[in-house]
């Protein structure tokens, strides 16, 4: 895997960026004839987001278009560029950024949630690359070599990495002196989830965020990095989401993962071939914490 890794990011850096989504639509139309398994979890996951009148034909047609932004999101990642300002101002369009400033005019940090939908990795990267000093959460690879091919992704522009649950302290650290932490909301990797209302039914989502900001004070802001159809990106930053406690702890956690939960819906009913979702989010309840 490390080696086809490997080879993907250099086709991706020798081949004009049309070559390389004309071969990334092949790999994902070949993934998409061999991976049952995520073609199965996305269906379950379609169906919730899309509704009851959504039918089988339609969702299929979804689940393609999912591998196939897929294939591009990782195509894009393999070429990541070293931005500058007035690169990114050529090629992304941007909504929003004066929320990340005012958030970081307040002196307690900026807790950037994400989703894994469109691009997160670029996302991250172009915010690194405007000179915001920023830290991301990341899942390590169980393949070492990979992980370090990912963290070497990163750091091109100025984004560093965090590893889930293992720094929980260094987190802290990079709010207090007042910088961008960003996280990625809509996959429980800690197995300390709770279910929450989500597209109206009960699903299994971390709270890392939620309590991060409750601990520390400092505001949320979603941000999503939008794929158009033109092969060009939107990056948007929400309003800031600011929580006063009331003292219920628990009842807190839920009341503000309610509110970016919204958001979130938001976002992936409008362009739900771009969620990544290949791990059934709405799981049977067996516990409520």
């Amino acid at each position: 895997m490390y080696w086809l890794y490997v080879t993907g990011a250099f086709l991706a850096k020798i081949l004009p960026l049309k070559v390389c989504y004309a071969v990334a639509g092949l790999v994902a139309r070949l993934f998409f004839m061999f991976s049952e398994k995520d073609k199965e979890e996305l269906r379950e996951n379609l169906r919730v987001v899309l509704g009851e009148g959504a039918d089988e034909a339609s969702i299929n047609e979804h689940i393609i278009r999912v591998f196939r932004n897929f294939a591009k999101y990782l195509a894009d990642f393999f070429r990541f560029p070293v931005f500058t300002e007035e690169r990114i101002s050529k090629n992304i369009k941007m909504e929003g950024r004066e929320h990340l400033d005012e958030c970081l005019a307040g002196g307690k940090g900026a807790l950037l949630l994400g989703l894994h939908l469109g691009n997160w990795e670029l996302g991250g990267a172009i915010v690194g690359a405007l000179k915001y000093p920023i830290s991301a959460i990341v899942l390590e690879h169980g393949d070492r070599r990979i992980n370090e091919f990912f963290v070497r992704q990163r750091i091109i522009n100025r984004l560093r990495s965090i590893p889930v649950g293992v720094q929980v302290k260094e987190c802290f650290k990079v709010l207090k002196r007042n910088e961008v932490l960003a996280v990625v909301g809509d996959k429980d990797y800690t197995s300390s989830g709770i279910y929450v209302d989500f597209f109206g039914k009960k699903a299994l989502m971390p709270r890392g965020a939620a309590v991060l900001s409750l601990k520390t004070g400092a505001p949320i802001v979603f941000c999503a990095l939008i794929r158009e159809k033109d092969n060009t990106f939107k990056l948007c930053f929400e309003k800031p989401i600011r929580y006063t406690p009331t003292g219920d702890y628990g009842k807190d956690v839920r009341a503000l993962m309610g509110e970016y939960l919204r958001i979130f819906e938001k976002y992936i009913r409008k362009d739900p071939d771009q969620w990544y979702a290949f791990r059934k989010i709405w799981v049977p309840e067996q516990t409520i914490q």
